[in-house]
């Protein structure tokens, strides 16, 4: 007999040979009906893998990522299935589940139209009803190649495995597709599918392969849950900072500045210069030196602290090296500039910890595939800064480093929605780290153990770390569900022996510092691209580019109307006023469209008694109130910086 451990520490046998499923309907028939896949072991396995030891299993239904993971991949199928029935010379690529759905690559002739997406589906529906048998069979690497010889693209995912391999396919009806799984194992519960847009995608994400046509879609077990979802996607469109930040004139772009250089428009910068100016005047509070460094320098200075040889690909390089020029780049971070101000002094460990800040502006060579609009940008501003600090001082210094960061978090009123990721490096990949092992290994003990102590909730992830130390990423979707980085803290053990960076200890000798990079509010433009599709462009008082719009109901007012906005001004509030001839209630729209958090109304009995009509966000229509009480009560939502 062999024993099986449930998810609720309980104990069930069954003999040897056993199945998932046939293990799940011992213990309920009614879960057995529900289940989408199982955890065998750690490993996440369709319901038909066979167990012959002692494991711990866990049963994943829909209400699990991995129930609906399994689900929308093997959805993801039937659209493969139905492209090869409606266009049988379209060649495969790759289909995976993604957060809230799936998508499959194929290379075609000619991109997919919205009417090829309507004809999928329906074809899609069709192959559901006739519930074709779901099998899963192996074969060896050579058998699979053959196999595969007609879809080229499956053919180089299978050459790029070791030679020995055995590789899993499944076969839905007359189908067949390399994959490792996990399916259902059957169709039949799937209610619910919509293929929701198509766009192009770069073979393996790399701009230098062919652009393949990608088919984004989702599935659910229920209609219900499915309109649900929908309604979600419609209201991510209209927060969308895409789209909404160019509505309300924050951003633009233009193509002949190129992608990826968003222009800041007056009401969008308005918004960066106030967090900056915050940012800066905190960060000074906490003992932050400011610094203000070059835009770009000598390959020398990259070539020192290593991002030559590991991010070169990254920067912006001026001048031709094979030529005899100079060579320089625009930088694409600033620590090797800071440290070279530490460096120009010999520093005492009574010196330390030394905290640099400086608002940076930085470049950084994206893809053009890879750009969107404020989030994916090649000109950016970041918050940046580097702690030189003594091992003694490097747990206390990281731990400021946090309280910094959740309280602009908190004030911003997004703490809420970040998650932490611890990202360390990966052993295999040589070429992307500083080959270090034994400094790898002490480091990421050392940021873990910090991490524990500080009882940070974080997951860990290899292969993401910066090429000279792991890194804690600080996590957040955006509206479409898309985790984005929004910034980072690093534990640096490679660039001061790199700058030959010292202190002086208590003992009179020379001692390496620990280093901690740091940002405290992220890149300004992915930030305002965060606000936007929190807040859906209704921004908190304090961060609104405009507090207070004055509207008179007629020309006739317009004097008075100039006398609120002179007052308020001279308090410091940003207000404007409209004095279109207009009617009343036009302006009023207008003024809640551009998302304004007062609208002050004022006619005939405002200018006899200096009062204003306040319409609010909150509260609607408020009423007449006295100039000077308003004056009193924004200037102390604004002071508070409430949300």
């Amino acid at each position: 007999m062999i024993k099986i451990t449930l998810k609720d520490g309980s104990i069930k046998e069954f003999e040897p040979g056993v199945s998932v499923l046939d293990i799940t309907k011992g213990i309920s028939e009614g879960l057995a009906r529900n289940a989408c896949c199982g955890i065998v072991d750690g490993k996440v396995s369709d319901l038909r893998h066979i167990v012959n030891n002692d494991a711990e299993l866990s049963i994943c239904t829909f209400d699990s990522q991995e129930g609906k993971d399994a689900v929308r991949h093997s959805i993801s199928h039937v659209l493969a299935y139905a492209v090869q029935r409606l266009f049988p010379t379209a060649k495969l690529a790759i289909g995976p589940s993604i957060t809230n759905g799936f998508y499959y690559d194929f290379d075609v002739e000619t991109p997919f139209t919205a009417e090829d997406l309507v004809k999928l589906e329906v074809e899609m529906k069709k192959i559901i009803k006739e519930n074709p048998s779901i099998e899963r069979f192996e074969l060896p690497k050579e058998e699979a190649l053959k196999l595969m010889e007609s879809e080229p693209y499956k053919v180089e995912l299978i050459n790029d495995l070791p030679e020995g391999e055995i590789l899993s396919f499944y076969k839905m009806g007359d189908f067949t597709d390399l994959c490792a799984g996990p399916h259902l194992m059957s169709l039949k519960p799937v209610k619910a599918i919509k293929l929701l847009r198509s766009a192009g995608a770069y073979w393996r994400g790399n701009e230098k392969n062919k652009m393949l046509s990608r088919i984004y879609g989702t599935a659910f077990l229920k209609k219900a849950e499915l309109d649900v979802h929908l309604e979600a996607i419609e209201e991510a469109k209209k927060r969308d900072h895409n789209k909404l930040g160019r509505e309300l004139k924050l951003f633009m772009t233009d193509e002949k500045i190129g992608q990826g250089l968003p222009l800041m428009m007056p009401k969008g910068a308005k918004i960066i210069q106030l967090l900056q100016r915050w940012v800066e005047d905190e960060e000074e509070k906490r003992g932050y030196l400011l610094t203000k460094t070059p835009l770009m320098a000598k390959s020398d200075l990259y070539k020192t602290s290593g991002h030559w040889d590991h991010y070169k690909d990254g920067m912006f390089v001026l001048g031709d090296e094979s030529k005899g020029e100079e060579v320089m780049a625009l930088r694409p971070m600033t620590c090797p500039f800071q440290y070279t101000i530490y460096n120009a002094e010999q520093h005492s460990y009574r010196d330390l910890p030394i905290r640099y800040g400086e608002t940076s502006t930085l470049f950084r060579n994206e893809a053009s595939g890879e750009m969107h609009g404020l989030t994916r940008v090649r000109q950016f501003t970041l918050a940046d800064g580097h702690l030189i600090v003594t091992p003694e001082q490097l747990e206390e210094e990281f731990k400021g480093v946090l309280e910094l960061i959740d309280y602009i978090m908190s004030t911003l009123g997004i703490a809420e929605d970040i998650t932490y990721r611890f990202s360390k490096w990966d052993p295999k990949n040589t070429e992307k780290y500083i080959n270090n092992p034994a400094a790898w290994d002490h480091t990421q003990s050392v940021m873990k153990q910090i991490l524990d102590h500080l009882k940070i909730d974080y997951v860990e992830a290899d292969d993401e770390a910066a090429f000279y130390g792991p890194k804690l990423d600080f996590q957040c979707r955006n509206v479409h569900g898309k985790e984005d980085t929004l910034f980072t803290v690093q534990i640096d053990f490679a660039l001061a022996e790199r700058f030959d960076m010292t202190y002086i200890d208590k003992n009179g000798e020379k001692k390496r510092p620990y280093i901690i990079h740091r940002s405290s509010i992220g890149c300004y433009e992915r930030t305002l691209a965060m606000l936007i599709e929190k807040y859906a462009g209704s921004f908190p008082t304090w961060l609104s580019p405009v507090q207070a719009k004055v509207l008179p109901i007629s020309d006739k007012y317009n004097d008075y109307a100039d006398s609120v906005v002179k007052s308020l001004k001279n308090k410091g509030i940003r207000v404007e006023a409209d004095y279109r001839a207009e009617k009343i209630g036009y302006k009023i729209r207008e003024a809640r469209l551009e998302r304004s958090p007062f609208i002050l109304v004022v006619g005939e009995k405002e200018a006899e008694s200096n009062t204003v009509s306040v319409r609010s966000r909150k509260d609607g229509d408020e009423g007449s109130v006295a100039l000077v009480e308003f004056e009193t009560r924004i200037l102390t939502e604004i002071a508070n910086k409430e949300i």
